[in-house]
């Protein structure tokens, strides 16, 4: 590597061919001999316009720098350009994308699937209501809206909008007892949290939350879903903030335990259960080969039907026993009671309101109820997008998913919803299930969903009055129980086993405090982890021989020089420097980055190295990073970009010299 003329300040810039190609080519084709090389500026290069990868690094004069305002104005502009754009507009508004396809096929299977979720969200709605400490109507409201909403902007057609266990139960910890109108704000709020979100690219967000740590979570939850379930099936009064809150008030009131109640719950989740099998089983030959007859054909859809509809002939058929009871005085067991009839009246979400408690009227304003709302207000929308973006990967079939649009989707939903005065909604994992199985083409299958909603609304809600609390509970139970991922314990410990301590440390404390600060601890072990495996990196060491038959050491750490991991990387190369005694190669091919405080470790390697009087080379070192490197002026800094140099560099004795970068 020799250095002869004006342009060698770009040295460490510039690639041979080998190096700009990569072991497996690309990068630009034929810039001559190493001399020509040396002399080759980057704006020749630039003319020659035969990059083929990354351009990323480009050198600006320092008097042709822009200002902070003219960089701001062209970000402005190119997001502006970008925006106003054919493929933006079908991007942000996806029913411009099937609805010219759509056709009789599409519209009979949306119509099934509608129809078969709406029978599935209906008592649904009216258990998660209960969950999150509302009346049974507010589930309703909560129901129909949104669905109308995610039919222009959603991008999974299998997503159905609308309450959901998870969200319910986040609803009832951050409401905490204050009433609907805390619930409704919230439900305004998240959207618009989740709409700023996608405006900014927050999406990536939820990469932060880990398989495990997620998988922690909705166990957890699952658990504590079961438990505020319990009371209902007993039939006592009971409360609490967290699982461990939950069943000390249980145990407190289990004396007053009523046996139809119990009896009644326990029957009713023993159905369900047996029900859901029902669904799943086939006659006919299980050879695919062999085609069905019409008979089994016809069989095997009618259990499929009768299966999936469940929960909607339970609460028929417990509605009418409710309602002959309630015909002969009051019933032994505990009913919904009155449900308010016809559709919720639109309004602005309760930006303030009055109370009237003992006598005394008292005011809330807006920052009193986000004060009560608290952390709930960025944790409702964080888990609700997690929600729907599991259910999109998992119907995905290979497409890559949009966090940004699926934000604005559901966003805008919650935003809507609040206007009719419902809670905090996202997608259900559960009817998604439905949704697919039932045959679903495009999101318009939540269009007959919400009429299906609001014809309950309209007619049905006198009949709600007689179907049994603990029907609901049971509802609930033999839904979420299937949430407790066991399932995946085995081939997590069969893999990584450290990934099962995030992910039981966010069980166990999701279980024991608010579940907000549950997924807190587990991301926040789980960041750990990530700090830990990028503070000591992998360095392999290996002694070689050149072409000239001198020996050297390689050494090739595995990923960036950063912060936390370059003290360490430096005891290692010094460490096995001084035992070999040997010249040192590290080769930076892994390195993509790298910040002030490697830059300064390499600076004082470099020079102790250079008091041993053992030469120190650096292979491939990308230019950003060494621009970083060289920031400090190091002057004992030597890189080179092909194998066949390290020859030149072993066997020169006056390397010290002539290889000195002069910056």
């Amino acid at each position: 590597m020799h250095l002869q003329n004006d342009d060698h300040r770009f040295m460490n810039v510039m690639k041979t061919e080998s190096d700009l190609m990569g072991e497996g080519g690309g990068g630009y084709d034929n810039l001559g001999s190493t001399s020509q090389r040396s002399s080759t500026t980057i704006v020749d290069i630039e003319k020659r316009n035969q990059f083929k990868g990354s351009d990323d690094f480009i050198l600006i004069p320092n008097d042709e720098s822009p200002s902070t305002t003219q960089e701001i104005k062209a970000w402005v502009k190119r997001k502006v350009q970008l925006t106003c754009t054919k493929k933006m507009l079908h991007r942000r508004l996806p029913i411009l994308d099937w609805l010219p396809k759509y056709d009789s096929n599409c519209a009979i299977g949306d119509l099934v699937a509608g129809i078969t979720v709406g029978l599935t969200i209906i008592p649904q709605a009216l258990a998660y209501a209960n969950v999150a400490g509302l009346p049974a109507q507010y589930g309703l409201y909560s129901s129909f809206l949104g669905c109308f909403i995610y039919i222009f902007f959603g991008s999974c057609k299998d997503v159905p909008m609308g309450p959901t266990a998870i969200a319910a139960l986040l609803t009832y910890q951050a409401v905490n007892g204050r009433g609907p109108q805390h619930a409704i704000l919230l439900c305004f709020l998240t959207g618009l949290v989740q709409i700023l979100m996608g405006i900014f690219g927050l999406g990536f967000l939820i990469d932060f939350v880990s398989g495990p740590v997620s998988s922690g979570f909705t166990s957890a939850v699952a658990l504590i879903i079961v438990t505020s379930q319990i009371k209902d099936v007993l039939g006592i009064t009971a409360s609490g903030g967290t699982f461990i809150q939950t069943w000390t008030s249980i145990f407190n009131d289990i004396h007053n335990t009523n046996v139809w109640d119990t009896v009644f719950g326990i029957t009713c989740i023993a159905v369900l259960l047996i029900m859901r099998i029902v669904a799943k089983l086939k006659i006919g030959p299980s050879d695919t080969d062999i085609p069905l007859t019409k008979f089994q054909i016809v069989v095997n859809k009618t259990l499929w039907l009768i299966g999936t509809s469940r929960n909607a002939i339970l609460v028929v058929v417990c509605g009418f026993i409710g309602y002959s009871f309630c015909q002969n005085g009051d019933p032994p067991f505990k009913v919904i009671g009155y449900v308010p009839a016809g559709l919720p009246s639109v309004q602005v979400p309760p930006f303030g309101y009055t109370e009237d408690k003992n006598g005394t009227t008292i005011t809330h304003d807006l920052w009193d109820m986000m004060s009560n709302l608290g952390s709930g207000i960025v944790v409702v929308p964080l888990i609700g997008l997690l929600e729907d973006i599991a259910i999109c990967k998992a119907f995905a079939n290979g497409k890559s998913v949009d966090a940004t649009q699926e934000l604005l989707a559901v966003g805008l939903s919650n935003v809507a919803n609040s206007f009719v005065q419902a809670f905090p909604g996202s997608g259900s994992l559960s009817r998604s299930a439905v949704n697919n199985s039932s045959g679903v083409r495009t999101p318009l299958g939540g269009l007959y969903t919400a009429v299906l909603v609001i014809v309950a609304l309209l007619f049905f809600t006198p009949s709600f009055y007689y179907i049994p609390k603990s029907c609901l509970a049971a509802i609930i139970i033999a839904a979420v129980v299937f949430m407790v991922e066991v399932k995946v314990v085995k081939p997590m410990w069969r893999t990584k086993k450290s990934d099962l301590i995030p992910g039981l440390a966010t069980f166990v404390a999701c279980l024991a405090l608010p579940l907000e600060y549950g997924i807190l601890i587990g991301i926040g072990i789980n960041l750990m982890f990530i700090l830990y495996h990028a503070a000591r990196p992998k360095i392999s060491v290996e002694k070689l021989t050149s072409h000239e038959g001198v020996e050297y050491l390689m050494l090739t750490p595995d990923r960036c020089l950063i912060f936390p991991s370059v003290d360490y990387v430096r005891n290692l190369v010094t460490k096995h420097s001084i035992r070999q005694g040997i010249p040192v190669v590290i080769d930076c091919s892994h390195i993509y980055g790298a910040d002030y405080t490697a830059a300064t470790v390499i600076e004082i390697l470099t020079q102790d190295f250079a008091a041993r009087d053992q030469p120190l080379f650096f292979y491939n070192l990308k230019p950003s990073v060494s621009s970083v490197f060289e920031g400090l002026s190091p002057k004992e800094f030597v890189v080179y970009y092909n194998q066949e140099e390290i020859d030149e560099l072993l066997k020169n004795k006056a390397y010290m010299k002539k290889q000195i970068f002069n910056i």
